[in-house]
């Protein structure tokens, strides 16, 4: 039987009968099949540790697979706000906390520990939905202080995650955002943001919509261990071409660029996402927050082992010898010889394929504050 120390550390009260001992928060692979995570850390908010033991008791049963749990989170606001001066946004929305896609180098893995839990599984487990959402984004767009600016959906967790599917939370928003004639910038990786073109197409029309989509590497076995529950590559491109031909302008992101793993993709994924369509590009060096160093490692030592060592030593050469430094202008690209490289083929490479040099603008002078449904009327 299995206890916990007042330490918070887990152990077994038959220690040395026999029990297979695992690091303190790696999960056996054929535990997380389809999973990104090859571990569940606590967060780093909380006061105990964690350690796994297998004492045998459930061999003949085999592991339990985590099922996707989600939960209703109640939000008192929808609207986040930022200050960030590197950023072209000042405001956010995210309709979900968590992410299925189970990408392991989310940089959003992090925010998990608000809520007590892991970043590693529990972030692709256990998710939260606002089922407010769009009734919350009324209110607040229907405010008299109120001034419209771009809305970016979706800077942290995807908006268009499998879970969308079911409960439409990114729908009813820009359902309401369409009634306000209000501007949003959306960024995804899934081609679940085609099922929505009858809301972007008209809102693109008025200059008051944009999407960014997100291809990390166009090899599929590199994808599916990635990103395991995304859709694949082929899929991202097909739905840069449906958006593309229904009039809504879209941006790739080559993000994250993981030096040595998928850097040598960056012309090509470039080409392709620009013959269906793209007319502007992005990229983001690999980012490691808090415990997602400790996370991308361990996936490392698991799915690529004989690189481990290199791909992290280029991180910190274009981190200024840290495995993440959140300076601003330089936290998504990096800096040093590495970075600077990747910056000028990206360049060279946009250039060469007739991107679009300057980022597209969008509208705010069509907001219309009395849209929201059920508003009285006035004279004048």
């Amino acid at each position: 039987m299995a206890r916990r120390h007042a330490t918070g550390r887990v152990t077994d009260s038959a220690a040395g009968l026999g029990e297979r001992r695992l690091s303190a928060t790696t999960i056996a692979p054929e535990a997380r099949r389809g999973r990104g995570a090859t571990a569940n850390p606590d967060g780093r908010f909380e006061t105990t540790r964690r350690e796994i033991l297998d004492d045998g008791w459930e061999s003949e049963a085999g592991p339990t697979q985590p099922r996707t749990e989600v939960s209703a989170e109640r939000a008192r606001t929808i609207i986040s706000r930022n200050t960030s001066p590197d950023i072209a946004f000042d405001r956010s929305i995210n309709p979900y906390r968590g992410c299925e896609h189970g990408c392991i180098y989310c940089f959003a893995r992090p925010n998990h520990g608000y809520v007590g839990l892991s970043p590693g599984l529990d972030f692709e487990t256990k998710l939260f939905h606002k089922p407010e959402a769009a009734a919350l984004l009324e209110r607040e767009l229907s405010a008299r202080a109120y001034t419209p600016g771009t809305i970016a959906l979706g800077t942290a967790t995807d908006p268009y995650q499998p879970i969308e599917r079911r409960y439409r939370i990114t729908r009813g928003v820009l359902e309401v955002l369409a009634r306000f004639r209000h501007p949003v910038g959306i960024v995804t990786k899934s081609n679940l943001v085609t099922r929505d073109i009858d809301v972007l197409g008209p809102m693109a029309a008025d200059g008051l919509v944009k999407v960014a989509v997100s291809v990390a590497t166009l090899d599929p076995v590199l994808a599916r261990r990635m990103d395991p529950r995304a859709p694949h590559p082929e899929k991202r491109l097909e739905a840069i071409r449906s958006l593309s031909a229904a009039g809504i302008p879209v941006m790739v992101i080559v993000a994250p660029i993981i030096p040595s793993l998928n850097d040598h993709e960056i012309e090509t994924i470039l080409e392709r996402a620009r013959d269906c369509g793209a007319r502007e590009a992005n990229h983001v060096l690999l980012r490691l927050p808090h415990e997602l160093d400790d996370l991308v490692n361990d996936w490392f030592a698991e799915h690529y082992p004989g690189r481990q060592s290199h791909v992290m030593s280029l991180v910190r050469q274009a981190r200024g010898g840290k495995a993440y430094d959140s300076s601003y202008r330089t936290r998504m690209t990096g800096s040093g010889a590495y970075a600077d490289l990747v910056t000028r083929r990206m360049r060279l490479a946009k250039r060469r394929l007739g991107y679009a040099t300057e980022r597209l603008t969008l509208r705010t002078d069509l907001f219309t504050r009395g849209a929201a449904l059920g508003a009285q009327l006035t004279l004048f």
